[in-house]
């Protein structure tokens, strides 16, 4: 990494959509790496998508360096890059948009950044990407999964 910034890649996976899943995430500044990941019993991709997303920009404790954020997820790029996630909130996600709970959370922990994002083709030769794919089916596949609240609370499914 040449420029001063703070690299995220991210992915997340779902066994059976909806079914346990998880995220992985690999967050990198300068000398420093930190791998995260987390499974849930029953969630979508879609959702560990972004909460790959959240979880790494909530482990961030400076504000003040450029973020970029690097995902195979178009769902999650172009919500952000095309401007739909800001139509969403203007009409209070009108029309049976998916995932609300995330999105706020995402729309309040962007306020602190200058994020980028760049898309990714997953499974290819990209070894961040990769081993993000791995935490994130390893978490998955786990024990003890975790309980995605905004998923399982009545309401608030996604197909």
């Amino acid at each position: 990494m040449v420029k001063d910034e703070i690299v995220i890649y991210t992915d997340g996976a779902a066994r059976g959509n909806p079914g346990p899943g998880g995220y992985g995430v690999v967050l990198m500044y300068k000398n420093h790496k930190k791998e995260l990941s987390a499974g849930f019993r029953k969630t979508t991709n879609n959702r560990m998508e972004l909460m790959a997303v959240i979880e790494g920009l909530k482990a961030l404790n400076r504000y003040d360096i450029p973020v970029v954020i690097y995902s195979d997820s178009q769902y999650v790029v172009n919500a952000i890059s095309k401007g739909w996630l800001e139509n969403w909130i203007k009409t209070n996600f009108k029309g049976g948009k998916k995932n609300k709970d995330l999105w706020m959370q995402y729309h309040a922990l962007a306020q602190k950044f200058k994020i980028r994002f760049e898309w990714v083709k997953g499974h290819a030769d990209n070894p961040y990407n990769n081993r993000c794919d791995e935490l994130a089916t390893t978490a998955a596949d786990g024990n003890n999964l975790a309980i995605d609240k905004g998923y399982e609370q009545e309401g608030l499914f996604e197909n």
